[in-house]
């Protein structure tokens, strides 16, 4: 815990580890209280110098360090609250060291800890150290032997690697010895212990290797993992068809474990899983929990090559891992679910959670210059935008290209840990092009506007397109240089048909136009109708884009653009501009009034997809469009966005009750993209019909509720219920919890579900669930469901004007503080914003953050954001 200023650890001060680990022998002589770890190491020094030997460890009871066999005095070594000190050591030794640690008072969720009476552990990125004196950062590759001895009451003994041996030993004990034959880092360590149920299958390689799959999950659980194996086996044979990537041990193995800081945890043959990304089945799971699941196993099962053969040198470098992987794990569920559907929701992510990170005074690089600790920025824009940036590279030097880069990488650094530099000069190889101004993306924060201008020439039948860019200051960033964007540009013609056009004297229908500085200037010829621009097609660049087309271009795209990307934007934009419109006190009443029509349109076009339909129903979000105005208020916002999905909702009555009874779902669930598909269109159906204010929706809402035969249309009932408010919402309330009262996972959705609740009263509500029986802070799942959905996705009451929405945040953010310091700074983020709301508000909301940064023992997590927050 801070008792002094923290100081940032910084890129520029990176110097490679004084001393390297070859080989480590692990023993763990489990007890819940009062476990013992043993280390035997391989050290030796790296480098010609005479520094001490500095590992850190932390909350670890010391029992005996010795060298060579010797053990040390106390004069010979010093042990604080942070490091173990040998000053004087060999060029290579062995080091052993004894220490006691308490799994079951580590509420923080780090190194080693008790969770449902199992233990486990969580080490990325610093929490080995907290089992062990290690050199704890990503560049020291170690080959690890582990043996675990417990009661035989913790049935199952798992590490990673491959199991060498086990049996019985006296007492009432057993014991298991694993082998990992990769070197890897410390953060990757896994270890796993007490009664399990497994679910096991096998996959056959490219190469014809046997490999075993095991899902281990709470006793009676196993059947809800077979979506998980499912999706576990299709991503393995995806890596290996679109990259040429094989499994390379004997033995792949996912534990699912109830409490669990992150959603999952990639160690080498033995992922740790929080439950509620493994476990499903249609009673118990949405569709949006079966989506998440696959991509979840998919984005794991990559770091396989992409985080655990080739690592990070350093955390500085995390987007190395997480951008890629989340690339890959895109790819793989666009191939699932759809390339337009996938990559619109991966868009509407990206806008919710990372361009809202960069317009507030938590912005940063994709590859941060500095931090304090490094579990701060887990952030949307090492993972989202850097998926981005990869998918930017793609469109620059063509996929075969690409493919010839990772093919590169993969050869030139398997077994190593490395740079993001290391990383593109394989792309600028593998393309013969100069990418030195591509890596810009990755050293500058903010996201570019670019502005588009098109000039017609009926005479010359030419079509000049003009962009400019603008990247605005960051915290830290003041000035900016052009980055290089690529713009895919299509052509309509005023019928809504695709428009062919050429360009540099070749014919085509769309092309790559690269803003490469300030501004760009592309002729395009041939043109042969007055075209409207349909540009950034599959949104090619993270940027905000702005055009000098009238709106009469985007109704044309709404309804006949063939990038189905481009149509959604288009009646995102549309919309938009209504709600904002009003929201500033200019309402548009014909306007909403076309932009009904041309949604009713949409609906009723056979060719569409119902998954594209249902998300061509949602109109923006409020936090996004709060991101389109500065001071934003939130109040206008909503009462703005309730008016117009009102008017759609009476407009389109007709449309979404047949849609509703139409998409009724009665044969056998399946978890597959069209019965999704299906199913989200007739639940988004019913949320607009919920702003109806006939009294006969609510009676069609709980009906919804009652005859769901499954959760994805159970939880579409309620919300509509929700929603609406009254008794009958409040009688669902209570038949769901009493259903459902002994299944955490599904509780947590009860939790969540009210607090999204808009109403008036929802605040004293939610103060209220913090006192219920099952609600437990210490649980990250159950915190989040609550807390942080309120925060996050609430803003009409998390910003109420009398600021109690802000205190009720603060006071979580420092009460859970005091126990798990990684999950109250992933609740800081909400209250970063405060500089852009009006003052009346942002002055409330900065309250808190001076409350939260004054409290006495804050840890340096929450203190990083909070300071930053304020800056």
């Amino acid at each position: 815990m801070r008792t002094e200023t923290p100081q940032p650890i910084r890129l520029s001060e990176y110097r490679p580890p004084a001393f390297l680990v070859d080989e480590v022998h692990l023993t763990f002589e489990l007890e819940p209280s009062a476990t013992r770890v043993k280390a035997r190491l391989a050290v030796r020094r790296n480098g010609d110098h005479k520094d001490p030997l500095k590992f850190n460890g932390e909350r670890l009871k010391p029992v005996s360090v010795a060298v060579d066999g010797r053990e040390l005095a106390e004069a010979e070594h010093t042990i604080d609250a942070e490091f173990l000190t040998i000053p004087d050591v060999p060029d290579a030794f062995t080091l052993e060291t004894e220490v006691e640690i308490d799994p079951k008072n580590n509420k923080a969720l780090e190194g080693l800890y008790m969770s449902g009476g199992r233990f486990c552990t969580q080490c990325e990125s610093e929490g080995f150290r907290k089992i062990t004196f290690w050199p704890d950062r990503p560049d020291v590759l170690s080959r690890f032997t582990v043996r675990i001895e417990a009661d035989k009451a913790f049935h199952r003994l798992l590490a990673n690697g491959n199991l060498m041996e086990s049996g019985a030993l006296d007492g009432g004990r057993h014991y298991a010895v694993w082998n990992d034959p990769f070197p890897k880092p410390c953060y990757l360590f896994a270890l796993v212990a007490g009664e399990l149920d497994v679910l096991e299958d096998k996959l056959v390689t490219m190469s014809g290797r046997t490999v075993d799959l095991r899902i281990y999950v709470d006793p009676g659980m196993a059947p809800r993992a077979a979506y998980a194996m499912d999706a576990l086996k299709r991503s393995m044979k995806w890596d290996e068809e679109t990259y040429g990537r094989e499994y390379d041990l004997d033995l792949f193995m996912i534990v699912a474990v109830r409490d669990f800081n992150f959603g999952a945890m990639e160690n080498k043959g033995l992922n740790v899983f929080n439950s509620s990304l493994l476990l499903a089945d249609p009673a118990t799971a949405t569709d949006l929990d079966y989506e998440r699941i696959e991509a979840v196993v998919a984005h794991e099962y990559f770091h396989n090559w992409t985080g655990n053969r080739i690592t990070c040198r350093d955390w500085f470098q995390l987007c190395l891992k997480e951008g890629l992987t989340v690339f890959r794990e895109q790819g793989f569920c666009a191939d699932m679910r759809g390339h337009a559907v996938a990559r619109i929701k991966a868009v509407k992510v990206l806008r919710m959670r990372q361009f809202s990170e960069d317009q507030g005074p938590l912005a940063h690089a994709v590859r941060p210059s500095s931090y304090m600790k490094i579990e701060n920025f887990y952030t949307a824009t090492i993972y989202e935008k850097g998926s981005e940036v990869i998918g930017m590279l793609k469109t620059l030097i063509g996929a075969e290209a690409f493919r010839k880069g990772m093919d590169l990488y993969f050869e030139r650094w398997d077994g190593h840990a490395t740079t993001v530099e290391a990383f593109i000069q394989c792309f600028a190889e593998a393309s013969g092009k100069d990418l030195t101004d591509f890596f810009a993306w990755y050293e500058q924060a903010g996201t570019p506007r670019v502005s588009m201008t098109g000039r017609y020439d009926e005479d010359r039948q030419a079509l000049e397109l003009t962009f400019t860019q603008a990247n605005p200051p960051t915290t830290g960033q003041e000035t900016k240089r052009p980055l290089p964007i690529p713009v895919t540009v299509g052509l309509l013609d005023p019928e809504g048909r695709t428009l062919a056009f050429e360009r540099d004297g070749q014919a085509v229908d769309e092309t790559v136009i690269v803003l490469d500085g300030d501004e760009t200037t592309v002729t395009l010829t041939g043109v042969d109708a007055p075209p409207v621009v349909s540009a950034l097609r599959g949104f090619s660049a993270p940027v905000v884009l702005k055009s000098d087309a009238p709106a009469k271009d985007r109704y044309l795209q709404l309804s006949a653009d063939p990038d189905l990307f481009n149509r959604w934007e288009a009646g995102q934009e549309l919309a938009a501009d209504l709600i904002l419109s009003r929201a500033g006190g200019r309402p548009n009443e014909v306007g909403e009034e076309r932009y009904a029509d041309a949604v009713g349109r949409a609906l009723v076009d056979q060719a569409s997809d119902p998954a594209f339909k249902a998300l061509l129903l949602a109109l923006p979000a409020e936090t996004d469009l709060a991101l389109l105005r500065s001071p934003v208020d939130p109040a206008a916002i909503h009462d703005a966005r309730e008016k117009l999905r009102e008017r759609l909702a009476l407009h389109l009555n007709g449309e979404l009750r047949h849609l509703h009874t139409g998409l009724q779902d009665l044969g056998e669930f399946s978890p597959d993209a069209a019965g999704a598909g299906r199913r989200a269109l007739r639940n988004a159906a019913l949320d607009l019909m919920a702003a109806n204010p006939r009294h006969e929706t609510a009676d069609i809402a709980f009906g919804h509720y009652q005859a769901a035969a499954n959760m994805t249309d159970a939880i579409g009932g309620l919300n509509a219920l929700m929603l609406i408010g009254g008794s009958l919402y409040e009688e669902a309330l209570d038949d769901f919890f009493d259903r459902w009262k002994d299944e955490p996972l599904v509780i947590d959705k009860w939790f969540a579900l009210q607090a999204r609740d808009p109403g008036e009263e929802a605040l004293g509500r939610i103060l209220a669930l913090t006192a219920h029986p099952a609600f437990d802070a210490q649980n990250p799942n159950r915190l989040r469901a609550l807390v942080s959905t309120f925060a996050n996705f609430n803003p009409s009451r998390f910003h109420d004007p009398s600021g109690a929405g802000y205190r009720f945040l603060a006071d979580q953010i420092i009460a859970v503080d005091r126990f798990n310091p990684m999950t109250a700074a992933r609740l800081v983020d909400p209250l970063g914003g405060w500089k852009r709301l009006k003052p009346e508000l942002g002055a409330l909301m900065k309250a808190e953050l001076e409350r939260i940064v004054a409290v006495e023992g804050l840890s340096r997590n929450v203190y990083e954001l909070a300071t930053r927050a304020l800056a």
